[in-house]
């Protein structure tokens, strides 16, 4: 939940990626097929535009088109035939599950021959250990992509959901400076890894923005970008677990997430990364530009 927020439908996030999803060479010879696991979502949506732009040929895989991370047998429909495939773990890649469904997944993608996989994981956050383990375990020429807090995260969601409609965020990020990264440099990392040869394999890259904001910084350029009064207030990940519960989330979850936001959110990601640059050789996307960029669509006006 920290970065893979899920949508109502059990996917990443809510936007629709099907007019992204095309073969990509109309003289009939084979391109490069690549499965987007999460292409519904708030990073698979990107990462399949940013596929087909390069050439690839998508194969979406979400529950609309069948596919299930807690159900084996739609997994090799989606997988047989393809070259490399995009993973990403709903809600979380720390989840307590994540790490038994990841290498279960690139496992028997390995055995159908999907030859490179790219997984999404979490920068700083040590339940994702396990999963990323998990990866290189399966003999797959892998690459491991640690991402920062989404931008996006403030723009699409429930946490848009509650800044649009109550003028307020209230969540357990305390004064901890944080990186915000762009999904779609995440997207653009993701397939510079598929279509480099070896280059990126059985490597970690780990992509942030270019500086450093509070969470009360980045709500205030949002506010400023959409005209409106928009606060932060946080509160403890205690506090913030017991509300949760209040909305209903299971306890199992609530307690997961509590010990997720007491350890992820302490400072230990308060530094820059380099990967954007090294793996596509410019400079990270600033979260200014996508405050004027997401305002300007109307993204924060009120209902």
């Amino acid at each position: 939940m920290t970065q893979n927020t899920q949508g109502a439908d059990g996917t990443e996030g809510g936007r629709g990626t099907q007019d992204a999803v095309r073969a990509a060479d109309p003289d009939g010879a084979r391109s490069t097929t690549v499965v987007v696991t999460g292409a519904s979502g708030r990073t698979g949506s990107r990462v399949a535009a940013a596929a087909a732009a390069a050439g690839l040929t998508v194969r979406a895989a979400c529950r609309a088109q069948g596919f299930d991370w807690h159900d084996g047998t739609t997994w090799a429909p989606v997988l047989r035939g393809a070259d490399a495939a995009y993973l990403m773990y709903p809600s979380d890649i720390g989840a307590p599950d994540a790490a038994e469904r990841v290498g279960s997944l690139a496992r028997e993608a390995v055995a159908l021959g999907v030859e490179r996989l790219v997984l999404l994981s979490a920068r700083g956050e040590e339940q994702a250990l396990p999963a990323e383990e998990a990866l290189r375990a399966s003999g797959a020429r892998w690459t491991v992509v640690r991402a920062a807090w989404f931008a996006q995260n403030l723009s699409e969601g429930p946490l848009l959901a509650e800044l649009r409609e109550s003028g307020e965020l209230v969540f357990p990020a305390g004064d901890v400076r944080e990186p915000f990264v762009d999904v779609r440099d995440i997207a653009d990392v993701v397939v510079a890894a598929l279509t480099s040869g070896d280059r990126w394999a059985g490597r970690i890259v780990e992509v942030s923005g270019p500086r450093l904001l509070t969470f009360g910084e980045a709500v205030a350029e949002v506010a400023a970008a959409a005209g409106r009064e928009l606060v932060y207030r946080p509160v403890p990940a205690r506090a913030y677990g017991e509300a949760l519960a209040g909305f209903g989330v299971p306890a199992e979850e609530v307690e997961f997430l509590v010990g997720l936001f007491e350890t992820l959110l302490d400072g230990r990601n308060a530094h820059l990364s380099d990967g954007v640059r090294q793996v596509l050789g410019r400079e990270p996307r600033d979260f200014a530009d996508f405050a004027r960029e997401a305002a300007a669509a109307g993204v924060w006006k009120l209902p």
